[in-house]
């Protein structure tokens, strides 16, 4: 990890950074970020997570678009690191989601690395491209914008 000392990026760090809290928090660690370029993030999938009693009763597998936010998330860390908006109380709200594929079942019991680079940089919108791995598999992947904004009043 370079541009600062991100070798201890635990969920409370994850935490101090994104205002999301359980059940809607998708990242529990950060193992790699090289600011202003990526960032690789994971999440334990359990099935303790409230939407597989309904998605789907006998054969649960994480909704995609969890796995979509779970990749914006990663983002939304990378954004504010790189951006140095630590404790600003800006927040990074989606914008648009492009290219999003699905490729393989994410099921409880899994680690979802999620990769995520740059693509676009400026001061109140970025675009990133993210990939959802369990193991060397591609689960899904998508391009998406986010711009980062004041929280609403």
């Amino acid at each position: 990890m370079s541009g600062g000392d991100f070798s201890n990026y635990d969920v409370r760090r994850v935490m101090a950074v994104l205002p999301h809290r359980y059940p809607m928090l998708l990242v529990d660690r950060v193992e790699e970020l090289v600011v202003d370029e990526r960032i690789c993030a994971v999440k334990a999938v359990t099935m303790n997570e409230g939407f597989f009693q309904g998605h789907f009763p006998g054969r649960p597998i994480m909704p995609g678009v969890m796995i979509v936010e779970a990749l914006a998330q990663a983002a939304g860390v990378l954004a504010m690191e790189s951006l140095g908006l630590i404790g600003s109380g800006k927040l990074v709200y989606f914008m648009s989601i492009d290219n999003a594929k699905f490729r393989a079942p994410v099921e409880p019991g899994c680690l979802l690395h999620l990769h995520v680079e740059f693509v676009q940089k400026r001061a109140r919108v970025c675009k990133f491209a993210g990939r959802a791995m369990v193991g060397d598999q591609v689960a899904a992947e998508a391009e998406f914008m986010a711009m980062i904004a004041e929280p609403p009043a």
